[in-house]
């Protein structure tokens, strides 16, 4: 009861006419680089952070958010209309979507993606709303070590899922842990790393960072590409006809479940949960053949789950401060730039900013419903736009944010150098998520591992001495050591293969 009464407190703080604006920039803004193949929600989320500078911070939030799930509906446009996703978590929706599209049900495929979307995201609010103070109570009881030892696991999944190598998902942490030494230490007050620069003292700037990782290495790596998109298919009929309705609504029940549990875990990204959901309609139909031909499932169950997975995402971020993917760490980063603590006393400390963000994701999930409707066609012609004009108009306004932070040269040189770093990473296929999730958290897993440290008579037992602490660091020893061995047989498997041939 006293969730709801807070939603409608909540309600109050987003219906104000500056936030209603917000929201609408912030999805409408999502949708645009949703539909533009290659950029996806972290680059665009990174890429307008600069904008929220002197901004409140829950109008602030407001929109980066709308960016975030803006960007995962306008995703299936391209995917189902041109075969070419607009974000990876849209990479599924390809399969079956584009191939309804060719059979000339293009309006059916994005009529259920949208209400799959919807429903999802919905869901997955509703869930923050309900679970999020509940949670947070519970992490009252943290203490460092238990900090400490979330953070740590945090890592782990992040580095076990995200990439295809444990060791380059470790490089790629090790990477982000150095950017994150940067400057005085949080502690001591010793100057680390800054070989003389006055400029590094207070460390790496969090938008100078995520913005070279992500935006610049993004448009570098797709200025190689030469992408020649073929005129969008017709939409008609946006409905599913009457036979379908009760598969897809159980397709979209299942998507939105996987979704939800996806999202509260770090490291399982909106990839996953779209493969999971695609991969469990598979198998539990009674025809697989149909996937990969049109199946209507195909689509219904992936957009569901990725949208699902969105929303959740939220809950462990407000509740104890831990980013569960590459958006919820730019969005980490984006609190701290604005002087939030996301974490267990947010929900007490700042109720309004936190119910207002809560309360402008339901508007915002029916704005991008009646704008998906409609709309589609116009958004799939965005995609057209040639990339010799987009990404140097895109480079363009990077450069132009990053000299706006504090009007310095010195950042943007550093944002160049961070995108060159992020290239190369990409190229030599080392998970950037990894590195920036360590990047953000750096000084939190510092400050909480030298605090533990000065309270424990037992040196590093203590993390696995307290029940709550000893548990989480439980479970991320043995995620180290099925990576650890997953990657022994996956090499010993590459191996036979390649005798064989």
């Amino acid at each position: 009861m006293d969730s709801v009464i807070s939603l409608l407190q909540g309600f109050e703080t987003a219906f104000t006419w500056w936030n209603l604006l917000f929201c609408l920039a912030g999805v409408t803004v999502g949708m645009f680089i949703g539909v533009l193949p290659g950029l996806g929600p972290v680059a665009g989320t990174a890429l307008l952070i600069p904008i929220t500078y002197g901004m409140e911070p829950v109008s602030a939030i407001i929109m980066l958010a709308g960016i975030y799930y803006g960007a995962m509906y306008g995703g299936t446009i391209t995917s189902v209309l041109l075969n070419v996703p607009g974000e990876a978590a849209s990479l599924i929706t390809c399969i079956d979507g584009y191939q309804l599209a060719k059979q000339g049900r293009a309006g059916t495929a994005l009529g259920v993606a949208a209400i799959g979307s919807f429903i999802g995201g919905i869901v997955a609010v509703l869930g923050l709303t309900f679970i999020g103070p509940a949670l947070s109570s519970f992490a009252l009881r943290f203490g460092p070590p238990e900090f400490f030892a979330m953070m740590m696991l945090a890592l782990l999944m992040l580095v076990a899922l995200m990439g295809k190598s444990l060791i380059r998902g470790l490089i790629a942490a090790v990477i982000g842990l150095f950017i994150a030494m940067i400057g005085m230490d949080p502690v001591s007050g010793v100057i680390r790393f800054t070989y003389g620069q006055l400029e590094l003292l207070d460390g790496v700037d969090f938008t100078v960072a995520a913005m070279g990782l992500f935006a610049v290495s993004e448009i570098l790596l797709n200025a190689e590409r030469s992408m020649k998109l073929d005129k969008p298919e017709k939409i008609s009929r946006m409905l599913p006809e009457q036979g379908e309705w009760r598969p897809t609504m159980t397709s979209i029940g299942r998507g939105t479940g996987i979704g939800m549990t996806l999202g509260l875990i770090p490291g399982a990204n909106s990839v996953i949960a779209s493969i999971v959901s695609y991969t469990t309609e598979k198998k539990i139909a009674k025809d697989p053949s149909r996937f990969g031909n049109g199946a209507i499932e195909g689509v219904a169950g992936p957009e569901t789950a990725n949208n699902a997975h969105s929303g959740a995402a939220l809950i462990p971020l407000f509740t104890l401060g831990l980013p569960s993917s590459p958006v919820m760490a730019i969005i980490l980063g984006a609190f701290i730039m604005h002087g939030l603590t996301p974490g267990p006393a947010l929900f007490t400390s700042n109720p309004d900013f936190v119910w207002g963000v809560i309360a402008s994701m339901f508007i915002g999930n029916v704005i991008l419903l009646i704008m998906n409707m409609p709309l589609a066609g116009m958004w799939a012609r965005i995609a057209l736009v040639p990339y010799k004009i987009m990404f140097p108009l895109i480079l363009i306004i990077t450069l132009l944010g990053t000299y706006s932070v504090r009007n310095s040269l010195w950042d943007v040189t550093l944002m160049i150098i961070c995108g060159v770093i992020g290239y190369l990473m990409k190229k030599l296929d080392i998970p950037i998520a990894a590195a920036l999730l360590t990047f953000v958290l750096g000084s939190q897993i510092e400050s909480s591992l030298l605090q533990s440290l000065s309270i424990s008579q037992n040196g590093f037992w203590i993390f696995f001495t307290r029940p709550i602490s000893g548990v989480i660091m439980g479970i991320a020893v043995l995620i180290l050591i099925f990576s650890v061995f997953s990657g022994i047989k996956n090499r010993r498997a590459n191996l036979a293969s390649d005798i064989e041939i």
